[in-house]
């Protein structure tokens, strides 16, 4: 039987941890095994970079965390070693994971969550296809400028047609 201290050490954690989550807006959740060390820090690193907190934890721990919530679904993937990421994007998690999954194949996603949405491996896929804001705001821009200069274009044709013309 756990002691009180580790106990309540481990109420923390899962009180924690079910803060994150709820607050998370895209959940992932890995089977690591078979990573190399080199393999596991790139991976990491690349996840840090992207603003995702990635970790280890006890699926026993992230089932306390997601009882009684929307997440309850994600009790079917807390087989085996699990690792979670947990980020305020809804889709970096999933690009980073997805990428290396492809590059390591004994990185393994499980599932996971975009919005309050469970998800399995393929809407973890798919939603790694999806641009993220920032290439869809740069492909808006793109599109704007390029209006605004076939406009200007446009304009400055006429007006030099009209200045020939009253030259004339």
């Amino acid at each position: 039987m756990p002691s009180e201290k580790l106990l309540e050490q481990k109420k923390a954690k899962v009180k924690e941890l079910a803060k994150k989550l709820k607050e998370a807006k895209s959940i992932v959740l890995t089977d690591y095994r078979g990573l190399t060390v080199e393999q596991d820090t790139k991976l990491r690193k690349a996840l840090r970079e992207a603003n995702v907190e990635y970790r280890v934890i006890k699926n026993s721990i992230i089932s306390f965390a997601i009882k009684d919530s929307e997440l309850a679904g994600l009790e079917k993937y807390l087989t085996g070693p699990t690792a979670i990421a947990i980020s305020n994007d809804p889709v970096a998690p999933s690009k980073v994971l997805v990428k290396y999954s492809k590059d390591y194949e004994k990185l393994e996603i499980k599932g996971g969550v975009v919005e309050g949405n469970i998800i399995d491996l393929n809407g973890v896929k798919e939603l790694a296809a999806t641009p993220s804001k920032e290439e869809l705001l740069a492909r808006l821009i793109g599109s704007l400028q390029s209006g605004l200069y076939g406009l200007a274009v446009a304009l400055n044709a006429l007006a030099e047609k009209q200045e020939q013309a009253a030259n004339a």
